[in-house]
Protein backbone atom coordinates (compact mmCIF):
# COMPACT_ATOMS: atom_id res chain seq x y z
CA UNK A 1 0.00 0.00 0.00
CA UNK A 2 1.22 3.53 -0.70
CA UNK A 3 2.43 5.31 2.49
CA UNK A 4 0.83 8.58 2.89
CA UNK A 5 -1.22 8.73 0.03
CA UNK A 6 -5.10 10.54 0.66
CA UNK A 7 -8.11 8.63 -0.08
CA UNK A 8 -10.26 8.91 -2.97
CA UNK A 9 -13.65 8.92 -3.79
CA UNK A 10 -15.05 6.29 -6.08
CA UNK A 11 -18.62 5.27 -6.64
CA UNK A 12 -19.80 1.79 -7.00
CA UNK A 13 -23.15 0.70 -9.29
CA UNK A 14 -23.84 -2.24 -7.88
CA UNK A 15 -26.98 -4.26 -9.17
CA UNK A 16 -28.00 -7.79 -7.63
CA UNK A 17 -30.42 -10.05 -8.78
CA UNK A 18 -33.15 -9.06 -6.06
CA UNK A 19 -31.94 -5.30 -5.52
CA UNK A 20 -29.73 -2.47 -6.71
CA UNK A 21 -27.13 0.22 -4.79
CA UNK A 22 -24.84 3.08 -5.79
CA UNK A 23 -22.05 3.36 -2.64
CA UNK A 24 -19.91 6.06 -2.37
CA UNK A 25 -16.51 4.48 -1.21
CA UNK A 26 -13.44 6.38 0.38
CA UNK A 27 -10.23 4.61 -0.02
CA UNK A 28 -6.62 4.56 0.65
CA UNK A 29 -4.02 2.82 2.56
CA UNK A 30 -5.55 2.75 5.46
CA UNK A 31 -9.34 4.01 4.31
CA UNK A 32 -12.27 1.45 3.35
CA UNK A 33 -15.80 3.01 3.94
CA UNK A 34 -19.10 2.26 1.98
CA UNK A 35 -21.67 5.01 2.33
CA UNK A 36 -25.27 4.36 0.64
CA UNK A 37 -25.98 7.07 -2.08
CA UNK A 38 -29.01 5.03 -3.02
CA UNK A 39 -30.74 1.39 -2.43
CA UNK A 40 -33.85 0.07 -4.68
CA UNK A 41 -35.42 -2.89 -5.69
CA UNK A 42 -35.23 -5.12 -8.75
CA UNK A 43 -36.88 -7.66 -9.62
CA UNK A 44 -38.33 -9.95 -13.15
CA UNK A 45 -40.97 -8.16 -14.67
CA UNK A 46 -43.62 -9.91 -16.77
CA UNK A 47 -44.57 -9.33 -19.93
CA UNK A 48 -46.29 -11.61 -23.05
CA UNK A 49 -43.46 -12.67 -24.44
CA UNK A 50 -41.51 -13.84 -20.79
CA UNK A 51 -39.84 -12.56 -17.85
CA UNK A 52 -37.71 -9.22 -18.82
CA UNK A 53 -35.02 -7.08 -16.40
CA UNK A 54 -36.29 -3.37 -16.30
CA UNK A 55 -32.65 -2.21 -16.75
CA UNK A 56 -34.02 1.30 -18.31
CA UNK A 57 -35.28 1.97 -14.44
CA UNK A 58 -32.23 0.33 -12.86
CA UNK A 59 -30.38 3.16 -15.30
CA UNK A 60 -32.39 5.73 -13.80
CA UNK A 61 -31.85 4.86 -10.32
CA UNK A 62 -28.08 4.44 -11.34
CA UNK A 63 -27.95 8.50 -12.50
CA UNK A 64 -29.58 9.43 -9.16
CA UNK A 65 -27.44 7.71 -7.14
CA UNK A 66 -24.59 8.71 -9.08
CA UNK A 67 -26.44 12.31 -8.29
CA UNK A 68 -26.06 12.26 -5.09
CA UNK A 69 -22.70 10.59 -4.44
CA UNK A 70 -21.34 13.59 -6.25
CA UNK A 71 -22.94 15.53 -4.16
CA UNK A 72 -21.53 13.92 -1.18
CA UNK A 73 -17.99 12.68 -1.86
CA UNK A 74 -15.12 14.69 -0.37
CA UNK A 75 -12.98 16.15 -3.00
CA UNK A 76 -15.53 14.75 -5.53
CA UNK A 77 -15.32 11.36 -7.37
CA UNK A 78 -12.76 10.33 -9.30
CA UNK A 79 -14.59 7.03 -11.01
CA UNK A 80 -17.04 5.25 -11.54
CA UNK A 81 -17.35 1.31 -11.09
CA UNK A 82 -20.34 -0.90 -12.79
CA UNK A 83 -20.85 -4.78 -11.30
CA UNK A 84 -24.01 -7.29 -12.02
CA UNK A 85 -25.36 -10.49 -12.28
CA UNK A 86 -24.25 -12.36 -15.23
CA UNK A 87 -25.13 -14.29 -18.41
CA UNK A 88 -28.18 -11.66 -18.74
CA UNK A 89 -27.64 -9.27 -21.86
CA UNK A 90 -28.98 -6.49 -23.86
CA UNK A 91 -29.33 -6.69 -27.59
CA UNK A 92 -28.29 -3.49 -29.46
CA UNK A 93 -28.44 -1.99 -33.18
CA UNK A 94 -27.12 1.60 -33.72
CA UNK A 95 -26.68 1.88 -30.25
CA UNK A 96 -30.51 1.52 -29.03
CA UNK A 97 -31.97 -1.07 -26.97
CA UNK A 98 -34.09 -3.70 -29.31
CA UNK A 99 -35.68 -4.60 -25.87
CA UNK A 100 -35.59 -5.07 -22.19
CA UNK A 101 -33.13 -7.88 -21.52
CA UNK A 102 -34.93 -11.54 -20.81
CA UNK A 103 -34.09 -12.50 -17.04
CA UNK A 104 -32.58 -16.10 -16.72
CA UNK A 105 -35.00 -17.70 -14.38
CA UNK A 106 -37.36 -17.64 -17.33
CA UNK A 107 -38.23 -21.31 -17.37
CA UNK A 108 -39.79 -21.37 -20.94
CA UNK A 109 -37.07 -19.89 -22.79
CA UNK A 110 -34.66 -22.19 -20.79
CA UNK A 111 -35.97 -25.36 -22.29
CA UNK A 112 -35.03 -25.19 -26.10
CA UNK A 113 -31.99 -23.33 -26.05
CA UNK A 114 -29.65 -26.40 -24.38
CA UNK A 115 -31.06 -28.86 -26.67
CA UNK A 116 -29.98 -26.74 -29.79
CA UNK A 117 -26.39 -26.29 -28.71
CA UNK A 118 -25.65 -29.48 -27.63
CA UNK A 119 -26.67 -30.42 -31.35
CA UNK A 120 -24.09 -28.49 -32.52
CA UNK A 121 -21.53 -28.66 -29.90
CA UNK A 122 -21.37 -31.92 -26.72
CA UNK A 123 -21.23 -30.76 -23.69
CA UNK A 124 -17.78 -32.66 -23.01
CA UNK A 125 -16.37 -30.11 -25.64
CA UNK A 126 -17.67 -27.12 -24.67
CA UNK A 127 -16.30 -27.94 -21.45
CA UNK A 128 -12.74 -28.14 -22.85
CA UNK A 129 -13.21 -25.00 -24.32
CA UNK A 130 -14.91 -23.00 -21.95
CA UNK A 131 -14.92 -24.65 -18.81
CA UNK A 132 -18.32 -23.43 -17.38
CA UNK A 133 -20.38 -25.65 -15.79
CA UNK A 134 -23.41 -26.54 -17.17
CA UNK A 135 -26.89 -23.96 -16.60
CA UNK A 136 -29.56 -24.06 -18.60
CA UNK A 137 -29.82 -20.01 -18.26
CA UNK A 138 -25.67 -19.21 -19.68
CA UNK A 139 -25.50 -17.07 -22.16
CA UNK A 140 -24.41 -19.07 -24.68
CA UNK A 141 -28.21 -21.43 -24.26
CA UNK A 142 -30.25 -17.84 -24.50
CA UNK A 143 -28.53 -16.56 -27.91
CA UNK A 144 -29.17 -20.34 -29.02
CA UNK A 145 -33.12 -19.49 -28.77
CA UNK A 146 -33.09 -15.77 -29.32
CA UNK A 147 -35.38 -14.79 -32.36
CA UNK A 148 -34.23 -11.56 -32.10
CA UNK A 149 -30.44 -11.97 -33.43
CA UNK A 150 -30.77 -10.96 -36.75
CA UNK A 151 -31.94 -7.64 -36.30
CA UNK A 152 -29.45 -6.32 -33.59
CA UNK A 153 -25.29 -5.59 -34.36
CA UNK A 154 -24.27 -5.72 -30.74
CA UNK A 155 -24.58 -7.84 -27.53
CA UNK A 156 -23.60 -6.44 -24.14
CA UNK A 157 -24.14 -7.90 -20.62
CA UNK A 158 -26.12 -5.89 -18.26
CA UNK A 159 -23.08 -4.10 -16.84
CA UNK A 160 -21.31 -3.32 -20.17
CA UNK A 161 -24.90 -2.25 -21.37
CA UNK A 162 -25.18 0.93 -18.11
CA UNK A 163 -21.51 1.70 -18.94
CA UNK A 164 -22.37 2.20 -22.90
CA UNK A 165 -24.78 4.44 -21.80
CA UNK A 166 -22.78 6.64 -19.48
CA UNK A 167 -20.04 7.11 -22.11
CA UNK A 168 -21.25 5.72 -25.38
CA UNK A 169 -18.56 3.01 -25.51
CA UNK A 170 -18.90 -0.99 -26.08
CA UNK A 171 -16.54 -3.36 -24.83
CA UNK A 172 -17.30 -6.27 -22.84
CA UNK A 173 -15.36 -6.88 -19.17
CA UNK A 174 -13.81 -9.98 -18.98
CA UNK A 175 -14.89 -11.22 -15.74
CA UNK A 176 -18.47 -11.49 -16.74
CA UNK A 177 -17.76 -12.41 -20.50
CA UNK A 178 -16.29 -15.50 -18.65
CA UNK A 179 -19.68 -16.55 -17.95
CA UNK A 180 -21.40 -16.26 -21.31
CA UNK A 181 -19.81 -19.88 -22.30
CA UNK A 182 -18.41 -18.30 -25.41
CA UNK A 183 -14.74 -16.97 -23.99
CA UNK A 184 -11.82 -19.39 -23.85
CA UNK A 185 -10.93 -20.67 -20.86
CA UNK A 186 -7.35 -21.04 -21.83
CA UNK A 187 -6.74 -17.93 -23.73
CA UNK A 188 -9.17 -15.83 -22.17
CA UNK A 189 -10.58 -14.24 -25.30
CA UNK A 190 -13.41 -14.76 -26.95
CA UNK A 191 -13.54 -18.39 -28.90
CA UNK A 192 -14.32 -17.18 -32.54
CA UNK A 193 -13.93 -21.23 -33.87
CA UNK A 194 -16.88 -22.05 -31.75
CA UNK A 195 -18.97 -18.58 -32.11
CA UNK A 196 -18.95 -19.58 -35.76
CA UNK A 197 -19.75 -23.13 -35.27
CA UNK A 198 -22.96 -21.76 -33.28
CA UNK A 199 -23.71 -19.55 -36.14
CA UNK A 200 -23.90 -16.02 -33.58
CA UNK A 201 -22.75 -13.71 -35.54
CA UNK A 202 -19.22 -12.78 -34.45
CA UNK A 203 -19.49 -8.85 -35.08
CA UNK A 204 -21.99 -8.40 -31.83
CA UNK A 205 -19.31 -9.37 -29.48
CA UNK A 206 -17.30 -6.06 -28.12
CA UNK A 207 -13.67 -6.02 -27.37
CA UNK A 208 -12.61 -7.40 -24.19
CA UNK A 209 -11.38 -4.98 -21.46
CA UNK A 210 -9.85 -5.96 -18.11
CA UNK A 211 -11.00 -5.31 -14.57
CA UNK A 212 -8.76 -1.51 -13.81
CA UNK A 213 -9.03 -0.38 -17.74
CA UNK A 214 -11.12 3.29 -18.32
CA UNK A 215 -13.79 2.54 -20.64
CA UNK A 216 -14.51 6.01 -21.40
CA UNK A 217 -15.86 9.16 -19.41
CA UNK A 218 -19.22 10.39 -18.92
CA UNK A 219 -21.16 11.58 -22.19
CA UNK A 220 -21.69 15.78 -21.88
CA UNK A 221 -25.42 15.17 -21.29
CA UNK A 222 -24.81 12.37 -18.25
CA UNK A 223 -22.19 14.61 -16.35
CA UNK A 224 -24.19 17.52 -16.77
CA UNK A 225 -26.90 15.57 -15.35
CA UNK A 226 -25.06 13.76 -12.32
CA UNK A 227 -22.91 16.68 -11.30
CA UNK A 228 -19.40 15.36 -12.57
CA UNK A 229 -18.58 15.96 -15.93
CA UNK A 230 -15.49 14.12 -17.04
CA UNK A 231 -15.82 10.99 -14.56
CA UNK A 232 -14.12 8.90 -15.20
CA UNK A 233 -16.00 4.79 -16.08
CA UNK A 234 -13.41 2.22 -14.80
CA UNK A 235 -13.95 -1.47 -15.49
CA UNK A 236 -13.99 -3.42 -12.34
CA UNK A 237 -15.02 -6.88 -11.89
CA UNK A 238 -18.61 -6.17 -13.62
CA UNK A 239 -19.76 -10.09 -12.93
CA UNK A 240 -20.86 -9.21 -8.69
CA UNK A 241 -19.14 -12.25 -7.68
CA UNK A 242 -15.80 -10.79 -9.05
CA UNK A 243 -16.02 -8.34 -6.92
CA UNK A 244 -17.11 -10.07 -4.23
CA UNK A 245 -14.14 -12.26 -4.21
CA UNK A 246 -11.79 -8.80 -4.16
CA UNK A 247 -13.76 -8.16 -0.94
CA UNK A 248 -13.39 -11.69 0.87
CA UNK A 249 -10.33 -11.62 3.57
CA UNK A 250 -9.00 -14.70 2.86
CA UNK A 251 -4.94 -14.78 2.25
CA UNK A 252 -2.85 -18.25 1.52
CA UNK A 253 -4.17 -21.20 -0.46
CA UNK A 254 -6.37 -22.97 2.28
CA UNK A 255 -9.30 -20.61 2.51
CA UNK A 256 -12.70 -21.13 0.54
CA UNK A 257 -15.75 -18.58 -0.22
CA UNK A 258 -19.09 -18.48 -0.46
CA UNK A 259 -20.79 -15.30 -1.78
CA UNK A 260 -24.11 -15.91 -0.12
CA UNK A 261 -27.09 -13.98 -1.53
CA UNK A 262 -29.94 -15.20 -3.88
CA UNK A 263 -27.45 -17.83 -5.11
CA UNK A 264 -24.73 -19.48 -3.05
CA UNK A 265 -21.82 -19.72 -5.34
CA UNK A 266 -19.25 -21.70 -3.42
CA UNK A 267 -15.59 -22.04 -4.36
CA UNK A 268 -11.49 -21.55 -4.36
CA UNK A 269 -9.41 -19.32 -6.28
CA UNK A 270 -7.18 -20.80 -8.60
CA UNK A 271 -4.49 -19.65 -10.86
CA UNK A 272 -5.28 -22.65 -13.56
CA UNK A 273 -8.25 -24.38 -14.57
CA UNK A 274 -9.24 -27.99 -13.30
CA UNK A 275 -10.27 -29.33 -16.54
CA UNK A 276 -11.14 -32.72 -15.47
CA UNK A 277 -14.28 -34.88 -16.40
CA UNK A 278 -14.78 -35.31 -13.26
CA UNK A 279 -14.98 -31.17 -12.30
CA UNK A 280 -17.76 -31.27 -15.37
CA UNK A 281 -19.41 -34.13 -13.25
CA UNK A 282 -19.89 -31.84 -10.57
CA UNK A 283 -20.62 -29.13 -12.07
CA UNK A 284 -17.79 -27.16 -11.19
CA UNK A 285 -17.02 -23.35 -13.32
CA UNK A 286 -13.90 -21.71 -14.37
CA UNK A 287 -14.98 -18.01 -14.20
CA UNK A 288 -12.32 -15.20 -14.96
CA UNK A 289 -11.25 -12.94 -11.34
CA UNK A 290 -9.55 -9.47 -11.24
CA UNK A 291 -5.75 -9.89 -11.74
CA UNK A 292 -6.24 -12.84 -14.11
CA UNK A 293 -7.10 -15.41 -11.31
CA UNK A 294 -9.87 -18.30 -11.69
CA UNK A 295 -12.82 -18.66 -9.74
CA UNK A 296 -13.45 -22.43 -9.57
CA UNK A 297 -16.64 -22.64 -8.30
CA UNK A 298 -20.21 -24.20 -8.68
CA UNK A 299 -23.57 -22.40 -8.29
CA UNK A 300 -25.65 -23.97 -4.95
CA UNK A 301 -28.91 -22.37 -4.31
CA UNK A 302 -29.27 -19.11 -1.88
CA UNK A 303 -31.28 -17.37 0.36
CA UNK A 304 -33.18 -17.33 -3.06
CA UNK A 305 -35.47 -19.67 -0.60
CA UNK A 306 -35.90 -18.15 1.99
CA UNK A 307 -36.66 -14.67 0.39
CA UNK A 308 -39.64 -16.23 -1.93
CA UNK A 309 -40.90 -18.45 1.49
CA UNK A 310 -41.18 -14.72 3.14
CA UNK A 311 -43.19 -13.44 -0.58
CA UNK A 312 -45.40 -16.40 -0.92
CA UNK A 313 -46.18 -15.91 2.71
CA UNK A 314 -46.93 -12.37 2.86
CA UNK A 315 -43.66 -11.34 5.40
CA UNK A 316 -41.51 -9.37 5.58
CA UNK A 317 -39.32 -10.59 9.26
CA UNK A 318 -36.92 -12.83 8.02
CA UNK A 319 -34.92 -11.91 11.34
CA UNK A 320 -37.83 -13.00 13.22
CA UNK A 321 -37.78 -16.33 11.46
CA UNK A 322 -34.86 -17.03 11.73
CA UNK A 323 -34.76 -16.29 16.07
CA UNK A 324 -38.14 -18.67 15.96
CA UNK A 325 -35.92 -21.30 13.79
CA UNK A 326 -32.54 -21.25 16.02
CA UNK A 327 -35.15 -22.59 18.64
CA UNK A 328 -36.65 -25.63 17.25
CA UNK A 329 -35.23 -28.71 18.73
CA UNK A 330 -37.02 -31.40 16.85
CA UNK A 331 -35.55 -32.60 14.03
CA UNK A 332 -35.98 -30.92 10.36
CA UNK A 333 -35.98 -32.49 6.54
CA UNK A 334 -33.00 -31.60 4.93
CA UNK A 335 -33.93 -31.86 0.95
CA UNK A 336 -31.92 -31.11 -1.99
CA UNK A 337 -31.95 -27.28 -2.48
CA UNK A 338 -30.73 -27.90 -6.05
CA UNK A 339 -34.05 -29.93 -7.13
CA UNK A 340 -34.82 -27.23 -10.36
CA UNK A 341 -38.22 -26.72 -9.29
CA UNK A 342 -37.08 -24.22 -6.78
CA UNK A 343 -35.73 -21.91 -9.05
CA UNK A 344 -38.43 -20.13 -10.69
CA UNK A 345 -40.50 -17.87 -8.70
CA UNK A 346 -43.64 -19.51 -7.11
CA UNK A 347 -44.69 -20.83 -4.11
CA UNK A 348 -41.92 -22.14 -2.25
CA UNK A 349 -43.44 -23.79 0.72
CA UNK A 350 -46.02 -25.99 -1.21
CA UNK A 351 -42.67 -26.81 -3.68
CA UNK A 352 -41.05 -27.83 -0.39
CA UNK A 353 -43.79 -29.70 0.61
CA UNK A 354 -44.20 -31.77 -2.74
CA UNK A 355 -40.29 -32.54 -2.96
CA UNK A 356 -41.17 -33.94 1.08
CA UNK A 357 -44.34 -35.73 -0.20
CA UNK A 358 -42.09 -37.45 -3.38
CA UNK A 359 -39.22 -38.93 -1.40
CA UNK A 360 -41.69 -40.29 1.75
CA UNK A 361 -40.22 -37.37 4.24
CA UNK A 362 -42.12 -35.39 6.70
CA UNK A 363 -42.84 -31.79 5.50
CA UNK A 364 -42.08 -28.81 7.75
CA UNK A 365 -45.31 -28.34 10.20
CA UNK A 366 -44.91 -24.82 10.93
CA UNK A 367 -43.17 -21.94 9.84
CA UNK A 368 -40.18 -21.73 12.27
CA UNK A 369 -39.54 -25.52 11.40
CA UNK A 370 -39.64 -25.08 7.40
CA UNK A 371 -37.50 -21.74 7.74
CA UNK A 372 -34.71 -24.52 10.37
CA UNK A 373 -35.39 -26.80 7.04
CA UNK A 374 -34.43 -24.54 4.49
CA UNK A 375 -31.42 -23.41 6.75
CA UNK A 376 -30.22 -26.69 7.06
CA UNK A 377 -30.88 -27.63 4.19
CA UNK A 378 -28.55 -24.80 2.47
CA UNK A 379 -25.69 -25.45 4.69
CA UNK A 380 -25.64 -29.46 3.85
CA UNK A 381 -25.37 -28.23 0.46
CA UNK A 382 -22.84 -25.92 0.33
CA UNK A 383 -20.71 -27.89 2.56
CA UNK A 384 -20.86 -30.97 -0.09
CA UNK A 385 -19.67 -28.49 -2.22
CA UNK A 386 -16.84 -27.32 -0.34
CA UNK A 387 -15.81 -30.98 0.37
CA UNK A 388 -16.34 -31.56 -3.61
CA UNK A 389 -13.98 -28.28 -4.70
CA UNK A 390 -11.03 -29.72 -2.20
CA UNK A 391 -11.13 -33.30 -3.62
CA UNK A 392 -11.37 -31.49 -7.68
CA UNK A 393 -8.47 -29.19 -6.69
CA UNK A 394 -5.93 -31.06 -4.95
CA UNK A 395 -6.46 -28.09 -1.96
CA UNK A 396 -7.10 -28.29 2.02
CA UNK A 397 -9.58 -25.96 3.19
CA UNK A 398 -8.80 -25.37 6.94
CA UNK A 399 -11.53 -21.76 6.36
CA UNK A 400 -14.34 -20.76 4.86
CA UNK A 401 -15.68 -16.99 4.26
CA UNK A 402 -19.00 -16.27 3.38
CA UNK A 403 -19.50 -13.05 2.06
CA UNK A 404 -22.78 -10.61 0.72
CA UNK A 405 -25.88 -10.29 2.46
CA UNK A 406 -25.69 -14.07 3.27
CA UNK A 407 -23.10 -13.52 5.44
CA UNK A 408 -25.79 -12.23 8.24
CA UNK A 409 -27.69 -14.65 8.85
CA UNK A 410 -26.12 -15.92 11.55
CA UNK A 411 -27.68 -19.01 11.76
CA UNK A 412 -26.48 -20.19 8.41
CA UNK A 413 -23.46 -19.62 9.15
CA UNK A 414 -23.38 -21.84 12.35
CA UNK A 415 -25.16 -24.40 10.66
CA UNK A 416 -22.17 -24.56 7.81
CA UNK A 417 -18.82 -24.45 10.26
CA UNK A 418 -21.19 -27.19 12.06
CA UNK A 419 -21.46 -29.26 9.04
CA UNK A 420 -17.77 -28.35 7.56
CA UNK A 421 -15.93 -28.71 10.98
CA UNK A 422 -14.38 -25.53 10.24
CA UNK A 423 -14.49 -22.00 11.12
CA UNK A 424 -16.55 -19.80 9.00
CA UNK A 425 -15.91 -15.96 9.10
CA UNK A 426 -18.87 -14.31 8.51
CA UNK A 427 -18.65 -11.03 5.86
CA UNK A 428 -18.05 -8.52 4.79
CA UNK A 429 -21.93 -7.96 4.09
CA UNK A 430 -20.76 -5.54 1.35
CA UNK A 431 -17.85 -7.55 -0.10
CA UNK A 432 -19.51 -6.76 -4.02
CA UNK A 433 -18.69 -3.03 -3.57
CA UNK A 434 -15.87 -3.24 -1.19
CA UNK A 435 -14.06 -5.00 -4.39
CA UNK A 436 -15.70 -2.74 -6.75
CA UNK A 437 -14.14 -0.08 -5.13
CA UNK A 438 -10.57 -1.52 -4.22
CA UNK A 439 -10.14 -2.21 -7.71
CA UNK A 440 -11.25 1.45 -8.91
CA UNK A 441 -9.24 2.74 -6.03
CA UNK A 442 -6.31 0.44 -7.41
CA UNK A 443 -6.69 2.22 -10.76
CA UNK A 444 -6.76 5.78 -9.60
CA UNK A 445 -3.17 5.09 -7.40
CA UNK A 446 -4.86 4.98 -4.27
CA UNK A 447 -3.93 2.25 -3.25
CA UNK A 448 -1.53 -0.57 -4.63
CA UNK A 449 -0.36 -4.15 -4.62
CA UNK A 450 -1.54 -7.50 -4.95
CA UNK A 451 -5.32 -8.98 -4.50
CA UNK A 452 -3.90 -10.55 -1.44
CA UNK A 453 -2.51 -6.57 -0.26
CA UNK A 454 -6.46 -5.68 -0.93
CA UNK A 455 -7.61 -8.58 1.10
CA UNK A 456 -5.75 -7.16 4.33
CA UNK A 457 -7.20 -3.63 3.61
CA UNK A 458 -10.53 -5.29 4.31
CA UNK A 459 -9.13 -7.00 7.08
CA UNK A 460 -7.94 -4.12 9.30
CA UNK A 461 -11.23 -2.16 8.18
CA UNK A 462 -14.15 -4.35 8.27
CA UNK A 463 -16.37 -6.12 11.25
CA UNK A 464 -15.88 -9.68 10.65
CA UNK A 465 -17.67 -12.21 12.89
CA UNK A 466 -16.23 -15.89 13.35
CA UNK A 467 -18.30 -18.91 14.13
CA UNK A 468 -16.62 -21.98 15.45
CA UNK A 469 -17.70 -25.52 14.48
CA UNK A 470 -20.01 -27.41 17.23
CA UNK A 471 -19.26 -31.37 17.21
CA UNK A 472 -22.52 -33.30 16.63
CA UNK A 473 -24.90 -29.87 16.26
CA UNK A 474 -25.64 -30.45 12.86
CA UNK A 475 -26.56 -34.13 13.14
CA UNK A 476 -28.86 -33.59 16.14
CA UNK A 477 -31.05 -31.07 13.95
CA UNK A 478 -31.25 -33.54 10.72
CA UNK A 479 -34.08 -35.28 10.48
Amino acid sequence: MIAGAAPVSVAAVDLGASSGRVMLGEVGPEVLRLTAAARFANGPVQSDDGLHWDVTALHRHALDGLRTAAARAPGGLVSVGIDSWAVDYGLLRGGRLLAEPFHYRDEHRNEAGPRQVHAQVAPAELYARTGLQFLPFNTVYQLASDARLADADRLLLVPDLLAHWLTGAEVAERTNASTTGLLSVTTGAWDDALIVSLGLPRGLFADLVDPGTTIGTLLPEVGEAVGAPGLPVVAVGSHDTASAVVGVPMSGDDAAYISLGTWGLVGLELDAPVLTEAARAANFTHEGGVDGTIRFLTNVMGTWLLSETLRTWGRDDLGALLAAAADVTRRVTVFDVQDPRFVAPGDMPARIAAWCDEHDVPAPADAPSLVRSIVESLAAAYAAALATAADLSGRTIRQVHVVGGGSQNALLCQALADRTGLPVVAGPVEATALGNVLVQGRAAGAVRGTLEDLRALVVRTQDLRRHEPRTRAWKDAEL
